[in-house]
């Protein structure tokens, strides 16, 4: 069985979020199961890995887009060096840039890179029986290859569509639908959601199936998505919520060249003490006390906004009988307020921007992460978190409600009804007991380490939805 996975990022090619994570892992899981030949066809980035790795160019080719003609390249990374056939797909001025996201023309940019995709496998005569869309910036794949006559010879390949984040949909004005490569016209209800095209809402109508990345956050596109409620109660018969996993190759404290000291679950508290000190030594934390972190974006949707509150309210109440760590970035006010705060409380560290590096060593050194998400359609930084012996504090919603139960029913971690501070840090609290109960600390790290989020079962159910 042959499988495109189409994606604007994949690690460690390029990397925003857990799109990345996903589709740099769940491929290379696939392609260790008999008769799969799982690949990834993405961007063009000025990136490092792009310069460090040998391409060769398989195809190279012509699209028109409105008065426009673009050539299309695609390479083929030589030494399948990521576990699985990667292939970029460069268009100069448009897919030859640095980032994935956040340019004027970026809604031209996905049309592109979806039109390219589709010419070039047109034209070579490449027919998968699977193409995997990610998320909306591919969304408008299985309209194309069913109602675009250049595509003909893909009439009939199998779609499948997953929502990594529904808060993201694409919708542009459709005087965009110029961009587009011809289709029949009768047909542009396919396209349309509340007079706008809407990528997503496409996606959703026209693929054979799709998922969200896990079963509770499923279920609560059913009443909570950004006005396509109805759509995705309509199609429920084609809908799958699978949870993602993580690449416990590249996420293993035993191995892990990013920790100063590596562990297993036989030296778990010890090697994680090792890896606090070095780490409280480097940001003048007090190591003898509890590490609280938090990773990830400065965005609403991650409860990022009430991380300010939460610091200056559990150092407060504690009288600073905590470390708090976060490692981040995104909106400006919210690094401003944690900023200032970090030159007020010794106890608070914080590092702006992403580093992948950093993220491990905190995941090997906090006693606790925190995750005060408002939406949170799967998380992976919990999995992280556990895989490396830390307990999660997260607010019960999304992926976080089906991969963290509460210690108070038999689980390894902390759950909060509410997205505000004040829940928060009363979960913290608890935290706070747990961690000075030195037993049940230490079988909470064992524990942890032993919760099986590998790619093998997710993949597995993956390929279940392929072959039906």
């Amino acid at each position: 069985m042959k499988i495109f996975n189409l994606s604007m990022e994949c690690y460690p090619v390029a990397k925003v979020g857990g799109l990345a994570d996903v589709v740099g892992a769940l491929p290379k899981y696939l392609n260790k199961i008999e008769g799969i030949e799982a690949s990834v066809i993405m961007p063009w980035y000025n990136k490092p890995f792009v310069h460090d790795h040998s391409f060769e160019i398989v195809f190279d080719g012509w699209i028109h887009q409105s008065v426009h003609t673009f050539q299309v390249q695609v390479m083929k990374e030589r030494s399948q060096t990521l576990g699985f056939d990667l292939y970029l797909v460069k268009i100069p001025g448009l897919l030859d840039r640095d980032n994935p996201y956040g340019y004027w023309d970026e809604s031209q940019q996905f049309l592109a890179f979806q039109h390219g995709v589709l010419h070039w496998l047109s034209a070579m005569k490449i027919r998968p029986d699977i193409l995997h869309c990610h998320d909306y910036h591919t969304g408008l794949v299985p309209f194309m290859i069913e109602n675009c006559p250049e595509f003909n010879f893909l009439k009939g390949v199998k779609t499948i569509g997953t929502i990594h984040n529904g808060e993201y949909q694409g919708q542009m004005r459709w005087d965009m639908a110029n961009y587009m490569p011809w289709f029949y016209g009768e047909n542009w209800g396919l396209l349309d959601w509340n007079g706008y095209i809407n990528p997503l809402a496409t996606m959703i109508k026209c693929c054979h199936a799709f998922n969200a990345v896990s079963g509770g956050y499923m279920q609560e596109l059913f009443q909570n998505f950004r006005g396509l409620e109805s759509l995705v109660q309509q199609e429920n018969g084609k809908a799958y919520g699978i949870i993602n996993g993580i690449d416990t190759e590249v996420w293993d404290p035993a191995t892990d060249a990013f920790l100063d000291f590596n562990f297993s679950k036989k030296d778990a508290s010890e090697g994680k003490w090792k890896n606090k000190k070095a780490l409280c030594e480097e940001y003048g934390l007090n190591p003898d006390l509890p590490l609280f972190s938090f990773i990830g974006r400065f965005a609403g949707e991650k409860g990022a906004d009430l991380l300010p509150k939460i610091v200056e309210k559990s150092i407060q109440q504690t009288q600073g009988r905590l470390n708090v760590m976060i490692l981040g970035s995104g909106e400006k006010q919210i690094e401003n307020e944690l900023k200032e705060l970090s030159g007020t409380y010794s106890n608070f560290a914080l590092d702006l921007g992403y580093k992948e590096y950093l993220s491990h060593k905190i995941y090997a050194s906090s006693d606790f992460l925190l995750m005060p998400s408002r939406v949170e359609p799967c998380g992976l930084n919990q999995m992280y978190a556990m895989r490396y012996g830390t307990v999660p504090i997260v607010r019960y919603i999304g992926g976080l409600r089906d991969t963290v139960e509460d210690i108070s029913t038999g689980g390894s971690g902390i759950n909060f009804g509410d997205a505000t501070a004040e829940d928060a840090v009363n979960a913290m609290h608890r935290a706070m007991h747990i961690y000075h109960d030195h037993d049940l600390m230490k079988n909470l790290i064992q524990s942890n380490m032993d919760f099986d989020f590998s790619w093998d079962k997710s993949a597995h159910i993956y390929l279940e939805l392929y072959r039906k």
